[in-house]
């Protein structure tokens, strides 16, 4: 699997007892372990109003690791455009690539504004899925209904407090060609009038669409000929539909001649499958408390975690995520990884690894791979 680059996403997790500042110079630290190991990029996610993630503004975390690292790539998993403009994008990141051009991913996705996209009438996948499993063996679960969330006062009030009053989220196919007619200096308004963004025009960067279902921004990515990441990590139940509907969507563009495919992936790996088993102790009470719209609490330590008393209704709500985090040694993960990327035709794998531990994490990132490299 040589062929297949590593990647990395990382939230900024903060850890039951630390702070947030602890958790950025440890993803530093991270990014500098990761560009040693191999990794082909490292993204940061956006998340808000969230007790146990620091990742806030992923174009200010990349500029903080762009000048601690040398080679690997930095980018947006994703800058969430609901909330943003297509020229406060453009000139961020070109800030960025000024001082370290050619460098940059610039991962967007829809979160943030209008109402996400329904996936109940998408059409079935081509590839069967029998009993929860693709024919290679990759776990399928059931759909997970997001109304709950979506219904919640937090969310609410995120939006209320990240849109200014009366603004509305522009749609997402126009910021998109917005922000890639400012990239190339080519940007008329709809009277003609130029707009040129300085710093960002002619910014080096990698344009890429985030999506969880074949919705539009499968479809956005594909009639673009732009790079598309699909969540199974957040998702796993809609990935087939989303790589599906991207490559059935894909035009070929100045950027790309044929699809390209990143697909997520969380993970811990440690020597042996009961290490690693611990070390994910507290995956599902953090997944819990984001599914119960509270925001993302410290990610506990295994003591913590196993206190939690756990109701039927509580693993319900996690089973999908749970049942669907690749936890084990080296070899057992590294197959794991083997069936996905073979189940949806990844041509990279995003891998996101959170423990209450730094040092676990870091050491998961390099037991991949380790592994990887083998293979």
């Amino acid at each position: 699997m040589s062929g297949i680059p590593l990647a990395v996403l990382d939230l900024v997790p903060i850890s039951s007892g630390s702070t947030a500042t602890e958790a950025l110079r440890n993803s530093i630290d991270l990014a500098q372990r990761t560009e040693r190991f191999g990794y082909a990029r490292y993204w940061f996610a956006e998340h808000h109003l969230n007790p146990g993630v620091a990742g806030t503004s992923p174009a200010v975390v990349l500029a903080l690791t762009a000048s601690a690292t040398s080679t690997i790539r930095l980018g947006s998993g994703a800058v969430q455009l609901g909330h943003r403009t297509a020229l406060s994008t453009v000139e961020e990141f070109g800030l960025v690539d000024a001082l370290h051009p050619g460098r940059l991913d610039l991962g967007l996705g829809r979160s943030g504004g209008r109402p996400t996209e329904r996936t109940d009438d998408a059409p079935p996948t081509t590839t069967p899925v029998i009993d929860g499993r693709t024919p290679n063996g990759l776990r399928i679960p059931p759909k997970f209904s997001s109304q709950r969330l979506l219904g919640s006062p937090r969310i609410a009030l995120q939006r209320r407090l990240l849109q200014q009053p009366g603004a509305e989220a522009q749609d997402y196919g126009e910021q998109i060609d917005d922000i890639l007619a400012l990239l190339r200096g080519d940007y008329r308004s709809a009277d003609g009038v130029e707009a040129h963004a300085i710093p960002g025009e002619g910014a080096d960067v990698q344009v890429w669409i985030l999506g969880s279902s074949g919705g539009q921004s499968a479809q956005v990515a594909g009639r673009g000929g732009l790079r598309f990441a699909a969540n199974y990590h957040v998702s796993p139940a809609t990935v087939l539909e989303a790589t599906e509907a991207y490559h059935a969507a894909f035009q070929p563009s100045d950027v790309l001649d044929k699809p390209y495919v990143s697909v997520s992936a969380d993970v811990v790996v440690a020597e042996d499958d009961a290490t690693a088993r611990d070390r994910a102790t507290g995956y599902g009470l953090w997944v819990r408390s984001i599914r119960t719209a509270e925001g993302a609490i410290p990610f506990p330590t295994p003591e913590q975690a196993r206190a939690h008393h756990w109701s039927d209704a509580d693993r319900e709500l996690v089973a999908d995520r749970v049942d669907t985090q690749f936890v084990g040694s080296p070899a057992r993960v590294a197959d794991q990884l083997e069936q996905l990327q073979e189940a949806t035709g990844a041509d990279e794998l995003l891998i996101t690894t959170i423990t209450h531990r730094h040092a676990d994490r870091v050491r998961s990132y390099e037991l991949l791979a380790e592994e990887w490299r083998r293979r």
